[in-house]
């Protein structure tokens, strides 16, 4: 994992270096960030960039647009660290309507120096999971939990004792509220229908600062867009489960080709970077790594059945194996919804690998079945043309190859340019007849 955030922030560094620097607009800039989705490290190193393009700019706030059902308690600490250190005031606005910011997103809200939320938006549900989607143990879950309410109560102290109550509930319990009961409960600051209303309504409010308190002018703001890197989206994209899962069943399955018929190096190539990203995703995902096993077995099964003469049984027990690996791997008990993979993609893909499969198997069966068309066996019945007399020794040419040949019991003479077959093969030698 250190490996990969740090080529990750590579990544982002890159991108950043390469960011258009806007030109100072005739009033105070609002620059606008968008995450919808999964809370991941990519979405961690999108809001860095974006509080640093804020600050090189001199924007005026940053509003981090929010829906989320949750995601990592690692990259979600990292977010709320760089929203907390921010020189530019950062505003979590959760938007759109029927958005939501549960579990991971509720403490990046509460972590802004501002929180709004967009009406028929919800927030809360943010009790902790373990690393592979199942509850915690009842020690670690206690101390999971009391860092997570200790660190809501950090950011809710300004907002009475009745947002922290409702803050510390949505850990405890998984408690879940609406926008107007978390605005009644004095959990966000403001409802607003988009972009403008929430710059209108900030004009004149006072956040609280690392260095003391600052009093927005957001009166005529210009809302500038920032969207996610290429970079960014792509790995945005790698820590999708439904992604995850085909590059994982592309990758085994060109390195079993290349495996097969060595020789080549475009399947071997295009198995080792997809099995590289799926890698990647499944180091972020919170995955049952014994579901691997059972999709080792599902390809062993697949492969076994080209060599053995089971006539599909393999494959079938192949296909069977490959989809409880995937449900395994992807959808353990207490896994969020988000993270899991589609159940009919996997039995897709699990019937379009056993067919595939069965493709092959047909036809080593029927390969089988064909007569030998190489040796002392593939030359008998072959034509041929005399190139000098057979009498009862002489030269015949079969293809491109020139024998020596002996007349077969009972032939009489060959003369050169006379079409003969081959009736039998004796070491390098043909006994042959005439045509």
């Amino acid at each position: 994992m250190k490996i990969a955030r740090f080529v990750l922030t590579c990544f982002a560094l890159t991108m950043f270096l390469f960011q258009p620097v806007h030109a100072a607009a005739n009033g105070p800039v609002a620059l606008v960030l968008t995450i919808s989705g999964a809370i991941t490290p990519a979405t961690q190193e999108y809001l860095r960039r974006g509080i640093q393009t804020a600050e090189q700019n001199g924007a005026e706030v940053v509003i981090l647009q929010l829906n989320t059902p949750g995601g990592g308690l690692d990259p979600m600490q990292k977010m709320a660290e760089d929203i907390r250190a921010s020189t530019i005031p950062v505003v979590v606005y959760v938007s759109p309507r029927g958005g939501w910011a549960a579990s991971a997103g509720t403490v990046i809200t509460l972590a802004g120096h501002a929180a709004a939320m967009a009406p028929e938006t919800a927030i809360g549900a943010a009790s902790p999971v373990g690393s592979q989607g199942t509850d915690l143990s009842t020690t670690e879950q206690t101390k999971v939990k009391e860092a997570m309410k200790a660190l809501v109560r950090s950011y809710t102290e300004r907002r009475g004792a009745e947002a922290t109550a409702l803050a510390e509930s949505t850990i405890e319990s998984a408690i879940a509220v609406s926008a107007s009961e978390a605005l009644a409960a004095h959990l966000v600051d403001f409802i607003a229908s988009d972009i403008n209303d929430l710059l209108k309504q900030l004009d004149g409010f006072t956040v609280q600062m690392a260095n003391g308190p600052r009093t927005l002018h957001t009166s005529g703001a210009t809302a500038e867009d920032l969207t996610m890197s290429i970079i960014e989206q792509l790995l945005q994209l790698l820590v999708d489960p439904n992604f995850v899962f085909i590059l994982l069943s592309i990758g085994v399955q060109a390195i079993l080709i290349e495996l097969s018929s060595p020789g080549g190096w475009v399947a071997g190539f295009v198995g080792m970077v997809c099995l590289a990203l799926a890698a990647y995703g499944l180091g972020v995902l919170p995955v049952n790594w014994f579901g691997l096993a059972f999709l080792i077995i599902a390809f062993v099964l697949f492969i076994v059945d080209i060599k053995a003469a089971t006539h599909g049984g393999l494959t079938a027990a192949g296909i069977g194996s490959f989809i409880v690996g995937a449900l395994v791997l992807f959808n353990s008990p207490g896994t969020p919804q988000f993270e899991r993979v589609s159940l009919p993609l996997v039995i897709m893909v699990a019937l379009v690998i056993g067919i595939s499969f069965a493709i092959i198997v047909g036809i080593a069966l029927r390969a089988r079945k064909k007569p030998v068309i190489t040796g002392q066996e593939g030359m008998r019945g072959k034509a041929g043309i005399a190139r000098t007399d057979i009498n009862p020794t002489g030269q015949v040419q079969c293809g491109a190859e020139l024998w020596t040949a002996e007349l077969a019991e009972g032939q009489g003479r060959i003369r050169a340019g006379e079409k003969v077959e081959v009736v039998k093969m004796e070491g390098v030698k043909l006994l042959v007849r005439k045509m």
